[in-house]
């Protein structure tokens, strides 16, 4: 592999982050099994909802910095944003993607000029995969102390 086909590269990490978003809602849906279907207990759900909650966020956040890498069309976003909705969906989106040839190996935006501000962030994040990273827990932090002010969804 070159430096810009790694395992880093955009079909690895949506396809890790894709199969975390599906193994948490396998999760949760097992905390509403006991809290709902056995009355056991719902500490699964608490547990297990902040944990999907967390891994939802990195999903979003990744798959917008793949679709501007990728230069994903706007549907496609949409329906990559829309794919973490239904549990195990973004692994039915991540494998569709694929087969579409929507997900490379490489960063483009490694190689390739940016072209406006959102493609100069998704640069720079890119470019610089552990500031990136950083950059990404971040934001999912950030994100999730949204989510814990807002309430839990109605």
């Amino acid at each position: 592999m070159s430096d810009t086909e790694t395992a880093a590269g955009p079909l690895h990490l949506f396809r890790r982050v894709a199969v975390a978003e599906a193994v948490t809602w396998a999760l949760l849906l097992t905390g509403m099994v006991l809290k709902y279907g056995t009355e056991t207990t719902e500490l699964g759900v608490r547990v297990f909802g902040m944990v999907h909650g967390v891994v939802f966020i990195g999903y979003v956040l990744t798959t917008l910095l793949v679709a501007l890498d990728q230069r994903w069309s706007v549907a496609r976003t949409l329906l990559g944003l829309a794919a973490a909705v239904p549990p195990f969906a973004t692994v039915l989106f991540d494998r569709y993607a694929e087969r579409q040839g929507a997900l490379g190996r490489s960063w483009r935006l490694r190689a390739e000029a940016p072209s406006g501000a959102l493609e100069r962030i998704a640069a720079w994040l890119v470019r610089h995969p552990l500031h990136g990273a950083a950059v990404g827990a971040v934001a999912v932090a950030a994100l999730t102390g949204v989510a814990l002010v807002a309430g839990p969804p109605a």
